[in-house]
Formats: structure tokens, sequence, C-alpha cells
């Protein structure tokens, strides 16, 4: 396989900003970034930012080290400082006795005047070590996780395996120049996509979805809540709307200062602008990260695995071109998200977040193949990660209409995604086990359905151009009435 274009996940271009200075709701943890593993082992942490596309963050490591070195020596300097201050308190106190030596009263201005220029001396100190630790928690958080030994180092992902594709035998449609066989002009032609009326309504990047388009939305929803449900994961219906720090949190981090914004912020009155503030949710990973945020889980209560339906929102999808053509990449969509929790401890005997990993991707593989769409899946390299992950995996589904000069290869896109986030996104949320002090979850997460580009391969795919009708998978038709094709 030739090596794949550079693909920046869109997360990952969020502005940067520093966890103390954003406002934070009063119920907001205390994130607990593992200051003292990154000291430690400050090397590994900048070659996994250069590894990672991080280069601006590759310094932080020696900082905190530095930072770390000039806190402890203000420490040790203060220690004397404030002993020889006590001393004095203790002299000056003695000295206020009327029966006290009248030579010795006569030192009394001068130790007022050292005790002053100590008071100072260690205010200033004090300020100082703050600065340093506070500079400290900061850089830490700004890291991105450490990369799993399955990761590819560099800009290629590794070909897993294929689902309803043989690369020897490809859908008939790879010879064809059928510039029909593509969702825009099928959703026009059968009455299931109007964009026309959305971008009077609300402009460029959002869509309607009409007649059998909008049931087929649904079906997509309740056939993928129905699989994640057989394997135990828990439904929710999450809000769309979040505390702003909960995005920082979950570690979606630009990679430079440059970068485009993707979240939505909603706007603050004048009279609120110094209460914390809300933004719209670009996925329900957020806000099904944050029901757990600054709790603590029996460990009894582990793994939890939960699946939630939302409403999800991009401020910027991106160029325009054939990546944001049609419903591939638009403002507002509906998706089906999975996140969980998992106990990693030693001494745990409940799954691991590996064990959630291979779940999620065993509820992907089997909803992708029973849709019958061709589908390859490939272990995301260091390059592609957002700053929580330290492992993803995606798969991608065949657009006829994505083709270009490069064939076949140019008709892949990206449908899931799944993660292992390890416990980055539990420190930052004060999400623990209960029993421990600093014994934190790890978290996982993973896409059950992205209904527009899951809908959009189904018309491309599915598409009979001589009959004029999209034929249905079979597993969707319980949920479309017993319907068989959309066009008749």
């Amino acid at each position: 396989m030739r090596p794949l274009p550079q693909r920046v996940c869109i997360y990952c271009r969020l502005p940067r900003r520093s966890f103390a200075s954003a406002v934070r709701p009063p119920s907001a943890p205390k994130p607990t970034p593992d200051v003292k593993h990154i000291r430690e082992n400050a090397e590994l942490y900048a070659q996994n930012c250069r590894n990672r596309n991080y280069p601006a963050h590759a310094e932080y490591p020696s900082k905190i080290q530095q930072l770390t070195d000039e806190s402890r020596d203000i420490n040790s300097h203060l220690v004397p400082v404030r002993s020889r201050i006590k001393t004095l308190e203790k002299t000056i106190g003695r000295l206020r006795n009327p029966a006290a030596d009248a030579r010795e009263k006569e030192q009394e201005p001068a130790l007022r005047a050292e005790a002053e220029q100590l008071r100072n001396e260690t205010s200033a100190l004090s300020n100082r070590k703050d600065s340093c630790d506070e500079q400290i928690h900061d850089l830490a958080l700004s890291l991105p996780n450490l990369t799993s030994v399955h990761t590819p180092v560099g800009l290629e992902p590794a070909l897993v395996e294929y689902l309803n594709f043989d690369p020897q035998s490809p859908p008939s449609w790879v010879n064809e120049s059928d510039s029909s066989r593509s969702h825009v002009s099928i959703g026009d032609e059968l009455g299931l996509i109007d964009f026309s009326s959305a971008a009077t309504t609300t402009g460029w990047g959002w869509y309607f979805l009409t007649g059998d388009g909008a049931l087929l939305e649904q079906a997509l929803i309740q056939y993928s809540l129905s699989v994640a449900r057989r394997h135990g994961w828990n439904p929710v219906s999450p809000p769309s709307v979040v505390w702003s720090y909960l995005t920082e949190a979950c570690g979606f981090q630009p990679r430079d200062q440059n970068s485009e914004q993707q979240i939505w912020a909603i706007e603050q009155a004048e009279k609120d602008k110094a209460k914390p503030p809300r933004s719209l949710a670009a996925t329900a990973e957020i806000p099904l990260a944050g029901m757990y945020a600054n709790r603590d889980i029996d460990p009894s209560a582990l793994p939890i695995k939960l699946v939630g339906p939302s409403r999800c929102y991009r401020a910027e999808a991106g160029s325009r071109g054939v990546d944001t053509k049609g419903l591939y990449r638009v403002h507002e969509f509906t998706k089906v998200e999975m996140f969980g929790w998992a106990d990693n401890s030693p001494k745990s005997t409940s799954p691991t977040s590996d064990d959630l990993f291979e779940d999620l991707l065993t509820i992907q593989k089997e909803i992708l193949t029973s849709l019958q769409l061709p589908c390859r899946i490939l272990e995301m390299p260091t390059s592609d990660l957002g700053a929580s992950a330290t492992r993803k995996r995606d798969i991608e589904a065949l657009f006829p209409s994505r083709m270009r000069g490069n064939g076949l290869e140019d008709a892949w896109g990206e449908v899931t995604s799944a993660s292992i986030c390890t416990d980055y996104q539990s420190r930052r949320l004060g999400t623990r086990v209960r029993g421990e002090k600093n014994r934190f979850p790890h978290t996982v997460n993973g896409t059950a359905m992205a209904v527009p580009r899951v809908l959009a391969a189904i018309l491309e795919n599915g598409w009979n151009a001589k009959q004029k009708v999209v034929v249905l998978p079979e597993v969707l038709r319980p949920f479309m009435g017993g319907q068989e094709v959309i066009g008749k």
C-alpha cells in the first residue's frame, strides 16, 4: 500500500489555551497530570511530541525539569529563611516583655528590620515558586499522551484487514465512469437530500435529509444502537452543550498556534463574560466523558460502557473540495458514539481498556460488514493521533464519488475510529477508582455510526443506475418498514 497523504485530526486544530487561564465552573475538578513520570522520562515525552507532530511541545519536558529544579532550589532556600524569621519573631516577642534587658531591647529595631527584609524575600521567592509550579502544571497538561507500541511511527498507517473487499476483485464501478454514482446526485434525484434549501436557511455546509433520507438516518441510529446494546453497551442520550473546559480536559489540543477553530463557543452576554463559557459538543465523547468528572467509581462497577446518539457540531467543515462535497464533511450531523471506562490496575480482574478497545472494533466491524460496505481497517500512525489517544484504528469505506487521479486509493474515506486514551482524560477530569488516591481508570472511545458518511456510502455503493434505485442492506430493512429499496 503506497503512503497515504498526512491527515490531521480536526480536533487537534484547536488554539492552545492554558488550563489555568480557562474560566471553569465550580464543579470543575483539578487536573492531575503525572508530572513525576514526565520529569523522570523527559526525553521519552519529547520524542513522543516529535513523533506525533507536536514539534512546539517537544521542549516542554526539559522545561518542566528546569522549573522543577528551580522550585526545589527555592524551597531549599526558604527553609532556613523561614526558620530565621521564626527565631526573630520569638526574640522580638520576648523583648516586648517589660522585664527584658534594656541593652537587648536596643537591638529590637534592627531585628524588626531584618525580619521585614526576610519576609519580603520570602514573599518574592514564594511567588516565584508558585509561578514555577503553575507553569509545570500547565506544560504537563499540554503534552500529548504517550504512544502505544502498536502505533506506527511517522505518516503512514498500517493496513490491518479488509471488510467486504478483495483488492484483486474490486467493485464493478471502479472501471465505470458514471458521474451519477455520487450521493449528491443520487440524493437529489431520489428526493433524499436538499442542500439548496439548507443554503438558504443556514448556509454552506448544512443540509436537509428528506423523505426516505430522513428515515434512513433514523434506521442507522437504531441499528447501531441495537448492535452496541447486544454487546453490553448502555444507551445514554447526552446533551449537545458542554462547559468549554471539558473540551480541553478531553485532550482536543492543537499541534501549533496557527490552527483553525473547530469548536463552536456559545456567545455570552456582556454581563455573563465572567461566567464559565459553554460550547457546542463536536462529539458525544465530550459530554459522556464528563458524566464521571470529579467522581470516584467503585471498582466493582467497572468497566462502564456507554453508547450515545447525539448531534455534533464542527465550526469549520474544512476547505472546499472532494472531502467537503455533499455529506462527507458538514457542520452538523448525527453520530452514535461509544465511550467506556476500565480499571487497568494490576490488582483488578475486570476487563481492561485493551479488552474494551477490541470490543469497540468488533462492534464497528459487525455494523459495517452487515451494511455490505467495502472497507479497510487501518492502524493509524503517530502523526494522526490526537492529544488524548495512545492508539487509534480507523475504518475507511469506499466512496465512488471520491475517485480521482490515483484511482481507488483516493476513494477511501473514514467512517469510524476507535481510540484508547489510558488515564489521560480521567486525570484531567478528576475521575478516580475508589480506594486509592491516584488510581485513575482508563478510557476508550469509538464511533458506532457516523450517520452522514455511512448514509452517503450506502447511497453510492447500493446505487442501481439502470433501475434508478438504492438497494438497502438487509439489516436496515426492519427499521425502514420492510422497505428493500429506495426509489420506487
